[in-house]
């Protein structure tokens, strides 16, 4: 028996190559594929074909074919995978073929289907995730979250932007695109195991060249914390850059999201009764990530200028958000925060991008 699934539309391998004549460990593994959304190649035991063992993502032998695949060429990323707990030759078969290590199921699903998936997907870079919050009501956090994500997709960077406020109206509103098909929130919402990057990026909304996980226009869907994570590992997973539009409340499925982003912008127009609140803001943030900015947007208030506010917050200043001319009226004609190439939002959110994934990619103070 021989079935070459590996590779999909594009060309490319989809999964591992999967080696036994174990008929229940087969159906096990084809699972557990499944689960992380790989299609793998079945063999009985090493291919002829060249290329097919090297080249595999990772290869799963089972214990049945571990005689068989001696003297294959050595490589990363072979496991041995079994069912027989107390098998104590199992550690020499191991060592005879090279694997990486040795699993026995069913302990060991969870751990193989992330395995898996990462195989599949790439472990490359992770998305520089940036977190926007507003340091009051109305404070313009999702303009400027929707503004970064135009700016960067517009630069031709792989960019998602993810709602994670369920107060917030939708992104996709602000975007124009409320009526485009896609996936929303309420259909990750009760989410416990892994998600597919891939998967998750090919299902959500397509908008001005990025995509976009939000809320749909139903009734109120609570996402549980594991979901949040599920979600965001998943988005980071694919590279480029995320942007979370995050509320200004720290509950727990904030806080998982807070755990993931590698710098948080807070928003704070330029008013007494604005910094204090923001000052509350910061120090529930605070407490989870440690890359908080401020962004203060004008008009100021007698007496203020931005680096008092960032000083009075005790954060660094990440600069000073000018206001964008006529605004209100380009996004009801369907023009996303940040689409003139030449206004000030968009200039402001370019150089933010340019400071931001500098050099090496890290992020810079």
């Amino acid at each position: 028996m021989t079935s070459d699934r590996s590779h999909g539309p594009d060309g490319h391998r989809t999964g591992p190559l999967i080696l036994t004549e174990d008929v229940e460990l087969l159906d096990d593994l084809l699972r557990l594929c499944a689960a992380a959304g790989a299609e793998p190649e079945v063999h009985h035991s090493v291919p002829e074909r060249k290329g097919s063992w090297e080249d595999a993502p990772m290869v799963l032998v089972g214990d049945d074919a571990a005689a068989r695949c001696r003297g294959a060429t050595r490589r990363r990323g072979v496991m041995l995978v079994g069912k027989d707990q107390d098998d104590p030759e199992v550690w020499r078969r191991a060592v005879e073929i090279g694997a990486d290590c040795v699993l026995r199921l069913p302990d060991a699903e969870n751990w193989l289907v992330d395995r898996i998936a990462d195989a599949v997907e790439g472990v490359g870079r992770p998305a520089l995730t940036v977190g926007v919050i507003g340091g009051r009501g109305g404070a313009g956090a999702s303009t400027l979250a929707c503004a970064l994500a135009v700016t960067a997709a517009r630069a031709g960077r792989r960019t998602m932007l993810v709602d994670g406020d369920p107060l917030g109206g939708g992104l996709d509103v602000l975007l124009g695109g409320e009526q485009v098909e896609g996936r929303r929130w309420p259909d990750f919402a009760a989410s416990k195991g892994r998600v597919a990057g891939g998967a998750l990026e090919e299902s959500l909304p397509f908008l001005h060249d990025l995509r976009v996980l939000s809320w749909d226009r139903g009734d109120s869907v609570v996402v549980r914390p594991e979901a949040m994570r599920s979600v965001l590992a998943a988005a980071r997973r694919r590279g480029g850059v995320v942007v979370v539009d995050l509320p200004r409340r720290v509950d727990e499925a904030m806080a998982e999201a807070l755990a993931q982003v590698d710098l948080g912008l807070l928003v704070v127009p330029a008013e007494l009764r604005a910094v204090a609140a923001a000052g509350r803001v910061a120090s529930a943030v605070g407490m989870v990530l440690q890359d908080l900015r401020a962004v203060v947007r004008g008009p100021y208030a007698v007496g203020l200028d931005e680096q008092w506010i960032a000083d009075a917050l005790r954060l660094p200043l990440a600069g000073e958000l000018p206001p964008e001319p006529r605004l209100s009226e380009a996004q009801e004609s369907g023009a996303p925060p940040g689409s003139r190439v030449r206004g000030p939002l968009a200039a402001f959110c370019a150089a933010f991008w340019e400071q931001a994934l500098a050099g090496d990619g890290s992020v810079t103070a």
